[in-house]
C-alpha cells in the first residue's frame, strides 16, 4: 500500500506496479479503481481492453506533474519522454483531488514494521 501526497495533503491511496509483470497487467480485468495506480518506471500507457476511462498523470524524476489527460477506453497514449512515473485513476479523480500540471506528487510507500 502507498499514498499519493502533494503539498502535505494525502490525495489518495495507491497501488504501485514496480515489476514488469505488474505494469503489463495494469488495470486490465478491473471494473473500477479506488484510489490510484502507480506505474514506475513508465513513459506511456494505453487503455486497450480496459473497462473504464481513466485520468493519467505523467511525472518526472522529481515528482513534478508534466502532463495530465483523460483517456477513454481502447486508446493508445503518446509517450512522454521525460516521464519516469505514471499515475492512473478513474476518470474525474484528478479534478476531485485538484491535481494539475506543475504540482509535485510524492508516492509514499508503507514501510514494514521493524
Amino acid at each position: 500500500m502507498a499514498w499519493l501526497v502533494s503539498d502535505a495533503h494525502v490525495l489518495a491511496s495507491a497501488q504501485v506496479a514496480a515489476t514488469r509483470a505488474q505494469r503489463r497487467k495494469g488495470l486490465l480485468g478491473r471494473d473500477g479503481l479506488e484510489g490510484a495506480f502507480v506505474l514506475r518506471p513508465c513513459r506511456a500507457v494505453h487503455t486497450i481492453g480496459m473497462r473504464f476511462p481513466i485520468d493519467v498523470a505523467y511525472l518526472d524524476g522529481d515528482g513534478v506533474v508534466l502532463k495530465t489527460l483523460q483517456m477513454h477506453r481502447h486508446r493508445i497514449g503518446i509517450p512522454v519522454p521525460r516521464s519516469r512515473v505514471v499515475i492512473e485513476a478513474e476518470a474525474g479523480a484528478f479534478a476531485r483531488w485538484g491535481l494539475r500540471v506543475g504540482d509535485v506528487v510524492e508516492v509514499r510507500e508503507d514501510q514494514p514494521a521493524s
